[in-house]
């Protein structure tokens, strides 16, 4: 049996007035997903339960089954697994964070993403600032845009840090990392000495006179967060018995539980995890991948950034653009075969215009194919999805769901 989980990052949320009082979701123009529930089952799925991150790295864990909080108990997690998808080998003392670039304005947070810098200008500045603090033992390795890993030996992951895309236009300096315990105490401080001595040599560099001068915003502050230390997962060829799988995204963070997952990476040229990623190319990989593999697990992220801008209408277009450019072609794509394929589409987390943060409340989740008879709901979308034949699901319910023998 070939499965393939469909996943748009953050597209649940809440009613919105611009939108008549629909979400982005009820909205949107999307025949192809709403085809995924007319001929399938829906439900919901608990992909946050209390005590877990609310982070994408929990929620993406959860629809693959596994439980975040016995693999990451200090936190989610999404550092370690970026840096698994950067190839980078952690000890066992290492702490790994995620390092945004991030624009601090008048002493605020005004972007977590530096305007959504470009890679090429990211690495430039992100090797500066590695030569720069490479005598306080720090490492650091530029990943994609404006998320880059730090890599701390013996550092102490007792520490409480700040995602920085829930507290926009909040004041920085009491986000800053705080030690959990007296004994990360010095931890913490070595990773707030670094976002306050980033932020002069960055101000003043020449890619951010260059941004400036553009018109757009300088990455003028380096943010720690999401601290972890590598753990021990489980293959789902091993739990599953399926005999391989892929992933196919532009974000380090989905491709590390990828390859934890034992699932291969499949790099689209073109694809940037953002709202200008290439959606056919993503479609044309899955088509490609379902041929040779068991299962593919697709991820797409622009919804989810669309939500933590606070921008309804990018996100209602975001979300038509997922169902016509990739949805729909793939299962165009599929032809015949599609009646052997199992389909599911969901969300890892809604991620609501009104807050711009990540929330906690069940997504709407809509499979089709062999074992999953129709139910009465047509469309996808928040509410419809509570009224159907699915129920609802938690754990690793909806992984077993879709990887279990016909």
């Amino acid at each position: 049996m070939k499965s393939i989980i469909l996943l748009g990052d953050g597209m649940a949320d809440g009613p919105v007035a611009e939108l008549g009082n629909l979400t982005p979701l009820a909205a949107a123009r999307k025949p192809a997903m709403n085809r995924i529930a007319r001929e399938g089952r829906s439900g919901l799925f608990r992909t946050l339960e209390p005590g877990m991150s609310s982070g994408s790295a929990a929620a993406n864990l959860s629809v693959l089954g596994y439980d975040p909080c016995l693999l990451f108990p200090n936190g989610d997690g999404r550092s370690v697994l970026e840096a698994a998808s950067l190839g980078i080998e952690l000890a066992g003392d290492d702490l790994a964070l995620r390092a945004n670039l991030i624009t601090i304005e008048d002493g605020r947070i005004r972007s977590h993403s530096a305007g959504h810098i470009s890679s090429g200008e990211a690495r430039v500045l992100i090797e500066e600032l590695s030569d720069r603090f490479r005598d306080r033992g720090i490492r650091l390795y530029p990943g994609l845009s404006y998320r880059h890993i730090l890599v701390m030996p013996g550092g102490n992951p007792a520490i409480s840090c700040t995602p920085p895309h829930d507290h926009l236009g909040l004041e920085f300096e009491p986000l800053m990392v705080k030690p959990a315990s007296p004994s990360a105490k010095a931890t913490a401080d070595l990773l707030n000495g670094l976002i306050l001595d980033s932020r002069p040599s960055l101000e003043t560099h020449e890619v951010n006179r260059k941004r400036k001068a553009g018109g757009k915003l300088p990455a003028n502050s380096i943010w720690p967060w999401s601290p972890g230390i590598k753990p021990r997962i489980m293959t789902l060829q091993d739990r599953f018995q399926i005999s391989s799988g892929a992933v196919i995204c532009a974000v380090d963070l989905i491709k590390g539980i990828g390859k934890y997952a034992g699932l291969e990476v499949v790099d689209v040229p073109g694809a940037t995890g953002g709202y200008d990623t290439d959606y056919e190319a993503k479609a044309d990989a899955c088509l490609e991948s379902i041929r040779t593999h068991d299962f593919v697990y697709v991820h797409v992220e622009a919804p989810d950034e669309a939500g933590h801008e606070k921008n309804a209408a990018l996100k209602k277009n975001c979300i038509e653009d997922l169902d016509s450019r990739l949805v729909a072609r793939i299962l165009d794509g599929l032809g015949e075969s599609i009646r052997g394929v199992r389909i599911a589409l969901l969300t890892d987390h809604p991620t609501p215009v009104a807050t711009g943060a990540h929330a906690r409340d069940p997504v709407p989740v809509s499979i089709m194919g062999p074992g999953f008879e129709p139910d009465s709901v047509d469309r996808y979308d928040e509410s419809s999805a509570s009224r159907g034949g699915l129920g609802m699901l938690a754990g690793d319910e909806f992984i077993r769901m879709m990887l279990k023998k016909a």
